[in-house]
């Protein structure tokens, strides 16, 4: 019996909160597509390394999952404080908190697609109004 998509997500997200990039196949297909394209597993893992080491306070926090038989929805949040910049705004080590929307479709056990929206307004807004 495979264990139901809320707790293989809930284990993909300690895979990323504890960069353990080597167990990360575990969970994501080897031809995952990130926002309509595929990327493959090498790049959404360099990208996932890549950002903890721009934002090295970056956690995951679940606020809200639900789960069907194939597809995964979280509100995921955000306290971070990344350095230079981020999604092309200047950060530069600033504390911003935002939330994200993504939903992943999984086959065989793994992601195979990944849809994302970050909340680019809230971290303008934090920023721009200091």
């Amino acid at each position: 019996m495979t264990a139901p998509l809320s707790e293989l997500y809930q284990e993909y997200i300690d895979c990323l909160n504890s960069r353990d990039w080597d167990n990360l196949a575990n969970y994501v297909d080897t031809e995952v597509a990130y926002n309509g394209e595929i990327v493959g597993l090498d790049a959404y893992q360099q990208a996932r390394e890549k950002e903890a080491r721009d934002i090295p306070d970056l956690y995951y926090k679940i606020r809200i999952l639900v789960s069907d038989y194939n597809t995964v929805a979280s509100r995921l949040e955000f306290d971070i404080s990344p350095t230079g910049e981020f999604l092309g705004l200047p950060v530069n080590g600033q504390r911003v908190s935002f939330c994200e929307n993504v939903f992943y479709e999984y086959k065989g056990g793994k992601i195979v697609q990944v849809w994302s929206v970050l909340d680019k307004a809230a971290i303008e807004a934090q920023l721009f109004l200091r």
